[in-house]
């Protein structure tokens, strides 16, 4: 309905945080601030009597920490979330959990000179917030301590030579867990541009080396790519592919952004155009914007193969959406078969 507010609640334990929190996306006129609650316990009776749009969540809380609560809010009464985080290496860790359980995004929680800290990040804040309120949130199971059940390449099955380079940005990493987590130890080389800050970008590649099959690691400067490795390109930085004799090799950069990003999708696709050609595979993932569009159709220009997540499965469906219109996506697929339909693609050519 047009002139409809986006209600927002805040959760956080400071009243400092609280009350800047809500001076920042108060100055947006589209955003009303309904509440804002020092634990989760006080949120769960404001949620249920304010029915908010988003809830901006604080990780650690007295009475219960913020990725308990989420995981309850998920399960039981589903609703976009963006997780106000530290810039440590114990937060990051955690924020990286919260986004695979259901959280929308992040911005980062300012520790020092905080008034001032959160001035520079209130546009983020704001577009975060209004982003989230679009976003499509559906009911969790519990979490469970299973193994995802690996894929067995099909016959004629042939990785040799072959590229995959996966782009993504809003609800990322619990797509990538799903399509990663699955791949067998054979898989060709993943080159994956994720938009995500400095240090976020190790704890989220340590976290998917625990739970593949697959080596995952966070990418580094002229390394030769090999099967069976996941290259995640480093917060703030550029990842690109080239081609040096018979083998492939990261480079990594501090261009400046493109797309308005850092990484950036369109840098990585680019890169595997030119250097890859028909060898590649080009994978957009659910993401806010239109990063990697452009990119991903100079992929099929040069006879890659390219597939887009769908929007029944997208948390944003913005960036497969860009991709689609722009005619450079073959095949539109569910999150749970992307995975699938890249092995697939692997075969004798």
């Amino acid at each position: 309905m047009a002139g409809k507010k986006i209600k927002v609640l805040i959760v956080d334990d400071s009243a400092l945080i609280r009350q800047l929190l809500t001076s920042a996306l108060s100055s947006d006129p589209e955003i009303e601030v309904v509440g804002a609650a020092p634990d989760p316990l006080i949120a769960r009776s404001m949620i249920k009597e304010l029915n908010p749009d988003v809830l901006t969540l604080d990780v650690e809380m007295p009475n219960m920490d913020g990725i308990s609560f989420l995981e309850k809010i998920m399960r039981l009464r589903p609703m976009p979330v963006v997780m106000v985080s530290t810039l440590t290496q114990k937060g990051a860790a955690i924020t990286m959990q919260a986004l695979e359980m259901g959280a929308v995004d992040f911005v980062p929680k300012p520790t020092l000179d905080i008034k001032h800290a959160l001035e520079e990040i209130k546009q983020e804040l704001i577009s975060k917030v209004k982003m989230a309120s679009t976003a499509r949130v559906v009911a969790r199971s519990r979490p469970t301590d299973q193994p995802p059940k690996r894929l067995t390449p099909g016959p004629g099955f042939n990785s040799t030579d072959i590229i995959v380079a996966i782009g993504s940005s809003t609800g990322g990493v619990e797509a990538l867990k799903e399509v990663i987590t699955v791949l067998p130890p054979d898989s060709p080389p993943i080159l994956i541009t994720q938009h995500m800050p400095p240090r976020f970008t190790g704890s989220f590649a340590a976290r998917l080396d625990s739970l593949s099959a697959v080596a995952v690691s966070e990418a580094k400067d002229n390394v030769r790519v090999f099967p069976g490795h996941v290259y995640i390109a480093p917060g703030d930085y550029h990842l690109t592919l080239y081609r040096s004799g018979g083998h492939y090799y990261t480079r990594l950069n501090h261009d400046p952004p493109v797309s308005g990003h850092r990484p950036s999708v369109d840098v990585l696709f680019n890169s595997v155009a030119e250097h890859a050609g028909h060898n590649a595979i080009g994978v957009i993932l659910t993401g806010m914007g239109k990063d990697g569009a452009a990119g991903l159709k100079k992929m099929l220009e040069a006879g890659a193969q390219t597939i887009g997540q769908d929007e029944s499965t997208s948390l944003v469906y913005g960036m497969p959406k860009a991709a689609k219109l722009m005619g450079a996506v073959q095949a539109e697929v569910a999150i749970g078969q992307i995975a699938a339909e890249i092995l697939n693609r692997c075969k004798q050519r």
